[in-house]
């Protein structure tokens, strides 16, 4: 089970104080290759760890805008992963020879890197193709405007790249919602972007939405979740706003030019989700995640389950089952910290609480255990585990504060 995470963003999101580095493909082609260079050394390093935990054999690569990676460095790097050799491509594709000026004076990529290409004259055998990589599920995330701009062909180039799952960053159908977010799409690039995933193939899409703005009205984001559930993606992610200290929004906040939205507007946000999703017909199966049934997210849901881990890339995370390590932004720098008893099991009903299947019985205080259960907030799932109900999960934070 692996995370790759790629820091680059072509611009900062307001809301946002992840890691991430403003990178463009032509001003930045040297970047791009040092990172990929870095991430391979590490998954070579790393290579114990990431065959122990294999037995869950997924590749979910996010963080920033992972399309904005050169296609060469995506596959060199996914590669590497796999234990295998990246492919030499024709000195025609390579990222010296075959980047191309374009309007705006930035180098745009190789249009035929993913798929199998010919001479120029279009004769003769296919001289390179990319191996698919197999994993049973290898998410990519990716932004609207990404696709929009690059195309059913650059969907495809993933398809055959293995990827089986693409998670998508819509935010929001509001065009004004968007533009205060600093989002680089409006809501005709999220539909276009939606149908051309659709077409080109891919079967499992998950849409990111996110709730709890002061300026997001009921009726407009009703408004969303009926067209987003009119797309028919296999999944919904949906993320309450939060105010990060080191983002533009927590300078908004400081200097009272935001006023956040109270508890009881974002508790009347979230219930509008369950209600609308409940009613198309996914599963609320995590706090933030709804989906069809059978395409519930294989990687993200063994995070909560505390499944061992491997994170690659500057500031990417990783878990062995006793020590939670980090990466640094300069690799190869890490830290790590070692887990208590007591630790891990407080992080098993903190996690296990977040979803539908809840914790075993055993793992809380009896007495605590049967007074949350007779005023409603835990109740038994068919196979006698303890869970927190779907209308109690907005407030989930206090009742887990309570337990532990």
């Amino acid at each position: 089970m692996i995370y790759l995470h790629v820091p680059f963003c072509r611009s900062f999101c307001t809301y946002c104080d992840f890691y991430s580095e403003i990178a463009c493909r032509g001003r930045d082609a040297q970047l791009f290759e040092d990172y990929t260079a870095a991430v391979c050394a590490e998954a070579s390093r790393r290579r114990d760890e990431i065959e122990a935990t294999r037995d869950l054999n997924t590749l979910y690569i996010g963080g920033g805008t992972p399309s904005v990676l050169p296609p060469i460095c995506l596959q060199q790097i996914v590669l590497s992963l796999t234990g295998g050799v990246p492919p030499e491509p024709p000195a025609s594709l390579r990222s010296d020879a075959s980047m191309q000026r374009s309007a705006d004076g930035g180098i745009a990529e190789p249009e035929l890197v993913f798929r199998q290409t010919c001479p120029k004259n279009n004769s003769g055998p296919p001289v390179w193709k990319t191996p698919p990589v197999g994993f049973d599920e290898f998410t990519i995330e990716v932004n609207p405007e990404d696709i929009v701009e690059k195309g059913a062909e650059y969907v495809r180039g993933l398809l055959e790249l293995g990827v089986n799952r693409v998670s998508m960053g819509v935010q929001s159908l509001d065009d004004g919602i968007l533009r205060w977010m600093n989002r680089r799409h409006d809501a005709a690039h999220a539909r276009q972007a939606f149908r051309t995933l659709r077409d080109a193939g891919v079967k499992n899409i998950s849409v990111d939405l996110i709730f709890g703005l002061s300026q997001l009205s009921e009726a407009t984001l009703t408004e969303t979740l009926r067209e987003i559930v009119a797309w028919g993606p296999e999944h919904v992610s949906a993320y309450q706003l939060s105010i990060e200290e080191g983002s533009a929004l927590g300078k908004l906040v400081r200097e009272g030019r935001y006023e956040e939205a109270s508890q009881e507007q974002c508790a009347a946000q979230y219930r509008l989700l369950c209600e609308e999703l409940r009613a198309a017909g996914y599963v609320h199966y995590e706090i933030s995640n709804w989906a069809r049934p059978g395409f519930e997210a294989i990687h993200n849901s063994a995070y909560w389950s505390r499944h061992p881990y491997v994170g690659l890339g500057p500031g990417a995370h990783s878990f062995d089952g006793h020590i939670r390590s980090w990466n640094l932004e300069q690799l190869p720098r890490r830290g790590s910290e070692r887990l208590s008893d007591e630790e891990s099991v407080e992080e098993q009903i903190m996690l296990g609480l977040r979803t539908a299947k809840g914790v075993p019985a055993e793992l809380l205080d009896g007495a605590k255990a049967a007074e949350m259960l007779s005023d409603g907030r835990l109740a038994r799932t068919g196979d006698g585990h303890l869970r927190i109900p779907e209308d109690h999960w907005f407030v989930s934070d206090d009742i887990i504060a309570d337990i532990i």
